[in-house]
């Protein structure tokens, strides 16, 4: 086992010597989202759903249709 942990390091270290380290971003910036297409189509597929839980919390997804 300490012999696959130390290759793995050993790959780890000349990978990182090749392409830089590894980037770390800032943590408190915030999350930019951006919607393109597909997830804009994606998003109004799913808006003709609603998410219902029954008695015992497991979550499912109904037409808006079937709920009339």
């Amino acid at each position: 086992m300490a012999h696959v942990l130390s290759g793995f390091m050993n790959l780890t270290e000349r990978l990182r010597f090749i392409f830089g380290p590894a980037a770390r971003l800032d943590t408190d910036s915030p999350v930019v989202h951006k919607h393109d297409a597909f997830e804009q189509a994606s998003d109004e597929e799913l808006s003709h759903f609603e998410v219902e839980t029954d008695s015992h919390g497991h979550h499912y997804a109904v037409r808006r249709e079937d709920l009339k």
